[in-house]
């Protein structure tokens, strides 16, 4: 990554790993919608991953970093499909369609994001008692019954306070969530 250390130099370096490391379960999750299979999306990951560092270079700092790699991504995905099923350039899938499907699958990571955005600024507006009450519900291993117990309330009661704790948190996520 020479190359890209001369350019950029080494600020813009941390930056670039700390993209790619940011991004890494949104591309999972993109490449899977465009190729259904598990092993498949690890390989095409895989792969993804060491293109976007032998061309980190080519990446301008400041730019949208996760459109960048999903663009590499989406070639990553049309190769391996060609290569695993030895395609001819005839037989080859619609590059309009796997097109279509990318571009619809980062117009969803973008709501998804700004979802997730808004979600973490609801649950920050919610009283402390009910933050951790949220927290600790979604603790692995965590059931409403021990939360009940320890609480010395009754599993109804618990549950519908989560109830109206997530309506809460709902309403809020579609007033803070612009669709575009």
């Amino acid at each position: 990554m020479s190359g890209f250390e001369d350019k950029y130099g080494e600020e813009h370096q941390a930056e670039f790993v700390a993209n790619i490391a940011k991004v890494q379960r949104q591309s999972h999750a993109y490449i899977f919608s465009l190729v259904r299979h598990r092993e498949d999306t690890e390989d095409v990951l895989q792969e993804t991953n060491y293109v976007l560092w032998r061309r980190a270079e080519t990446y301008t700092p400041g730019t949208n970093f996760r459109a960048w790699a999903y663009k590499i991504a989406q070639f990553q995905v049309m190769a391996y499909r060609k290569k695993k099923y030895k395609l001819t350039e005839r037989e080859w899938l619609d590059t309009d369609l796997i097109e279509a499907l990318a571009d619809e699958a980062l117009d969803s990571a973008d709501y998804l994001d700004a979802r997730h955005s808004a979600l973490e600024t609801c649950l920050q507006a919610l009283p402390q008692e009910r933050r951790q009450l949220v927290s600790k519900r979604y603790t692995p291993g965590t059931s409403v019954n021990a939360m009940a117990e320890e609480l010395g309330k009754a599993p109804k009661a618990v549950s519908e306070t989560l109830r109206r704790i997530r309506h809460v948190l709902m309403k809020c996520i579609k007033e803070k969530t612009v669709i575009v």
